[in-house]
């Protein structure tokens, strides 16, 4: 060994290995002092999407518009500084208005609470803006109707309600003066009830055109009533059964005489009257009044009242005459082509009829012998009341003073006449 270590060769190949290794331990520091000064003095940028903006300005008086509601902010600098404040975002950015007066101006948008180490980019960099003087003004809401010709067949709409009727607009003095109406559009397409809805407000300019504006409130209660045709006809009351012994029919009459009915437009044409009403005399011994539930026809959505009443007055007749009765049935007699009168017409008005047509009817008569052969023609005088009635088309009932043992079955009970004025003389 001693022997190897003395021999030169031994001693040039130690000295080149160890100079090798020297060299890399070298070069390998300077590599890593190199790569802990990049990290910390590393340079990055980051850029942040919709940042928003602030805008200082007397807010109780003025309207300002043009500041945009975000921005992008592009942040560079150190990579420590950047990437927490892009993370926080604990700045911010804003246009101050404060110190301007009413017009329109081009500001820059500025920024605070970002570290002085940074570049700041904020894109747009500067806007346009309008400061207006600030107006609050109250306006009715008015409705309108959408697809009311969707609506099911005799259906019609009533006046409809909003409530709150009105609401508080705040904008600009320009916008305010050029809003012309305020409207909750109501959609009726198949509507066949009161409709109850909450409708958002629209409000339009003096073109037409909606405003995007927000009024308080913004959504209203609107309430449309929702109506069927209507008819009013009169009521046909039937009997069944006798009278006992010793009673005898004086007149029969519902209460009231005439029901308005609701459906479609088709049904209502066909019906003319109501029947299917009737009452059982067999147990009817002293004047009596039943409530009966009115019938409802095939296409009648409703009748009003839905419940009548019908009375029955009767009166008492002496053996002798009622034996008498028994023998001798009750007289029928028939009139036809019997005209009826009209009164409660003023004198600058005429009544023409339309139902029916030349205004003359038949009346079948049915009572005792003795009182109905006694009866002729001219004392049947049949007439319509048309007091307190307006010019127009009106269905009335025919009325006939009778004598109250005799019933009559007029072949209408009702009469269809038009009131008008009269033609100013020549």
């Amino acid at each position: 060994m001693d022997k190897l270590m003395d021999h030169p060769w031994f001693i040039r190949v130690v000295s080149l290995l160890l100079a090798i290794m020297l060299y890399m331990s070298a070069n390998v520091g300077a590599k890593t002092g190199e790569q802990t000064r990049n990290t910390f003095g590393q340079e990055d940028t980051e850029t942040l999407i919709d940042v928003p903006v602030v805008a200082y300005y007397d807010e109780e008086n003025l309207i300002v518009s043009g500041v945009p509601q975000y921005v992008n902010v592009t942040l560079q600098g150190p990579a420590s500084i950047v990437k927490p404040t892009a993370l926080q975002r604990n700045f911010e950015v804003y246009v101050d208005l404060t110190d301007l007066p009413l017009g329109t101006y081009t500001v820059p948008i500025k920024y605070k609470d970002v570290s002085e180490k940074l570049k700041v980019n904020i894109q747009p960099a500067s806007v346009k803006v309008t400061i207006r003087e600030k107006v609050s003004k109250r306006f009715p809401v008015s409705v309108e109707f959408f697809n009311r010709n969707k609506m099911p067949d005799g259906y019609s709409v009533g006046e409809p309600t909003v409530e709150p009727g009105t609401v508080t607009i705040t904008g600009s003095k320009e916008l305010i003066d050029d809003i012309s109406f305020v409207k909750a559009i109501v959609d009726l397409e198949g509507a066949t009830e009161t409709l109850a809805k909450k409708v958002r407000v629209r409000v339009y300019d003096r073109q037409g055109n909606e405003i995007d504006v927000e009024p308080q409130p913004s959504v209203v209660e609107v309430t449309v009533p929702v109506k069927s045709a209507s008819k009013t006809v009169p009521l046909q009351v039937q009997t069944t059964g006798e009278l006992p012994d010793g009673v005898r029919l004086v007149s029969i009459h519902p209460e009231p005489e005439q029901v308005t009915i609701y459906g479609s437009k088709g049904a209502l044409d066909r019906i003319k009257q109501l029947d299917g009403l009737t009452v059982d005399l067999d147990n009817v011994k002293d004047d009596t009044t039943v409530e009966l539930d009115v019938p409802l026809p095939d296409g009648v959505k409703r009748i009003d009242p839905s419940k009548i009443k019908v009375h029955i007055n009767v009166e008492k007749v002496e053996k002798a005459e009622n034996e008498e009765n028994k023998v001798e049935k009750d007289e029928v007699r028939t009139w036809e082509n019997i005209p009826i009168n009209v009164v409660g017409l003023s004198d600058s008005y005429q009544a023409d009829f339309l139902e029916p047509v030349g205004g003359k009817i038949n009346v079948r008569l049915i009572g005792p012998p003795d009182i109905v052969r006694g009866l002729t023609k001219d004392d049947v005088r049949l007439y319509v009341d048309v007091s307190g009635l307006d010019a127009g088309e009106h269905r009335v009932t025919i009325r006939w003073d009778k004598p109250e043992q005799v019933r009559w079955e007029p072949s209408a009970e009702t009469a269809m006449v038009n009131i008008s004025e009269k033609a100013a003389a020549q």
